[in-house]
């Protein structure tokens, strides 16, 4: 499949062959398995304190003739705790049991819980190939919410990543057709409930990815401060990148130097 080389100055400045990694087969339950396994290693454990409801000052015996015993009081047999004495006369109140005010939780989060899933090396490379596959069909990226431009796909020049100011590089995401984009990803909106006091007051949506040879060079910088794009060395790409939410096409743009590394080491192959 060829595709042409946009130039943000030029223009059509030629073509390019694409790589075996885009003509992999969709696989929309490979890569949600792909991303879900990374999205599970970023979870903080957490769970109770494994003392809650067990810190009571006196204990009240279960056996027969013994002192502090309940034998013989006509009483049910949950676990209690001593509130007052009046001589070898007790006063109870139901303690420790889950049923109980104050008692333990009966199935309590435990923090040793494993949330890692696991994937095998040879999917997640599959899954990665679907997911580059799907960023160069219209079809699916227009599913997706994003408004690509007419002659999407298209492969940027290599002169994107010298772009060393944030103004530039946004002049250029316009001149490749990108503009409507930009501005349905700078709306955002308040999240509901509690997250608001939790750092993360703001719902953002998913906006073109960009693709680059190297992580040294300079629109890794200048382009973190655009609302929703995000910049991506060509060797560390992964299906969270790709596909956001487990729903494979997303807006991307392969930069002409990244193409031929991807094809020169046969990445994720």
């Amino acid at each position: 499949m060829k595709v042409p080389v946009v130039d943000a100055v030029k223009g059509n400045i030629g073509q390019i062959e694409l790589p075996l990694q885009f003509s992999e087969e969709l696989h929309p339950d490979l890569i949600a398995r792909a991303v879900l396994s990374i999205e599970s290693k970023q979870r903080q454990p957490y769970g109770t304190d494994p003392m809650a409801g067990k810190r009571y000052s006196a204990k009240l015996s279960r056996r027969r003739r013994n002192f502090k015993g309940a034998y013989g009081i006509g009483i049910s047999r949950i676990p209690r705790k001593t509130i007052s004495r009046s001589g070898s006369r007790f006063n109870w109140v139901g303690a420790l049991a889950p049923g109980t005010v104050g008692g333990r939780q009966a199935q309590p989060p435990k923090a040793e819980k494993i949330w890692v899933k696991k994937i095998n090396k040879a999917e997640n490379r599959k899954a990665i190939r679907s997911a580059i596959s799907a960023t160069v069909l219209p079809v699916i990226v227009k599913r997706r919410g994003h408004l690509v431009p007419k002659d999407y796909p298209f492969v940027a020049a290599t002169s994107l990543e010298e772009l060393d100011k944030t103004k530039s590089v946004v002049d250029a995401l316009k001149k490749f057709g990108l503009e409507s984009e930009l501005v349905r990803v700078s709306t955002r909106k308040i999240r509901a409930g509690k997250g608001k006091n939790r750092n993360r007051r703001y719902i953002e949506k998913k906006g073109p990815l960009v693709v680059v040879s190297t992580g040294n060079c300079s629109l890794a910088r200048s382009a973190r401060n655009i609302v929703g794009v995000e910049v991506a060395v060509v060797d560390r790409l992964n299906a969270h990148l790709l596909a956001p939410g487990t729903v494979p096409g997303r807006l991307t743009l392969f930069t002409e130097a990244a193409i031929e590394r991807l094809n020169k080491e046969k990445l994720f192959v």
